[in-house]
């Protein structure tokens, strides 16, 4: 199957001469999720209005389901629902008239059935006659969302998604876009949250200076970069590392009683049997051990900092 977006050698340089995609090429499959993670200043933002057609591209090209998005931009654009960061919506108007309005800005004939289902799988239909400014944070975004899939779009763009919602909305909010999904929508999603991507998405793509610097299934990058660290509970404190451990990647914790060690899990060997045996050579007894699975933060980090 063909991917529904394909960006090939995409770049954008504004007027200032200020580069803001250097050379992007991605493809994007059928009905996965892919988060987009990347400081501020990425390029995040600026990919996404390229696909969407919102800015003029330097050069390169972008399709979206088989459509151009600079020859073809009204076939392309109608392929796509965005949801922005902001929340922007008429707050005199109701849920119903919100999204049966934006339907009928992409051309496409009214279908209440379709647009009670939409509202019934994102739990707003008991909202629908309700106005807009009396629903609460989470619902907006809903609603947001709503009108993004109002026209049956192939393809929707999530731009932080969960920003100023809180924990249980924010989980709610990953159930609805997992059903979604489910449903055959690519989504494409950018999140300040490392958990979140790491939670929701089949593949993580970093982006930093314009650059694509890798797209990857999540499972697989964690499993490519990670790194675990043990942590060693003393059964009585120590003054100082013993010089006899220096080869070993240790730090000791500040109240001396924690003793931690760090190992990459792609080495054939981690170390972790000759630690134990070299420790109990020394006369140091372990209480306990606690290993811990480098996050995708630490991940996201390490790949900043290498092409800073």
């Amino acid at each position: 199957m063909a991917p529904i977006i394909t960006i090939k050698d995409l770049t954008k340089t504004y007027a200032s001469g200020t580069p803001a995609l250097d050379a992007v090429n991605l493809d994007i499959e059928t009905g996965e999720i892919i988060a987009l993670l990347g400081p501020n200043g990425a390029g995040k933002t600026t990919l996404i209005s390229a696909i969407c057609g919102m800015i003029k591209i330097s050069s390169g090209t972008v399709t979206v389901n088989g459509f151009d998005v600079e020859r073809e931009p009204r076939k392309a654009r109608a392929q796509i629902g965005l949801v922005p960061q902001e929340i922007a919506l008429d707050i005199f108007e109701t849920v119903w008239n919100s999204v049966k309005m934006t339907r009928g800005l992409f051309g496409q004939k009214p279908d209440d059935a379709f647009l009670e289902e939409l509202l019934k799988s994102l739990s707003l239909w008991d909202k629908k006659d309700a106005k807009n400014q009396a629903l609460s944070g989470g619902m907006k975004r809903r609603v947001m969302i709503a009108k993004a899939l109002s026209h049956e779009p192939k393809v929707l763009f999530l731009d932080e998604p969960t920003a100023g919602v809180d924990v249980a909305l924010r989980r709610d909010m990953w159930d609805v876009v997992r059903k979604l999904r489910d449903r055959g929508v690519t989504i494409i999603l950018t999140t300040h949250y490392i958990e979140e991507a790491e939670e929701m998405a089949d593949r993580i793509g970093v982006i930093n200076g314009g650059k694509i610097l890798l797209v990857e299934d999540t499972a697989n990058l964690m499993q490519s970069f990670g790194r675990k660290t043990l942590n060693l509970s003393l059964a009585a404190p120590l003054d100082s590392k013993p010089e006899a451990l220096c080869d070993y990647d240790l730090e000791l914790s500040e109240d001396k009683m924690t003793l931690t060690y760090a190992y990459d899990t792609r080495a054939e060997r981690t170390g972790i049997t000759r630690l134990i045996t070299d420790l109990a050579a020394q006369g140091i007894s372990v209480r306990d051990l606690e290993s811990k699975q480098s996050s995708l933060e630490d991940v996201f980090l390490t790949l900043v900092e290498e092409t800073a």
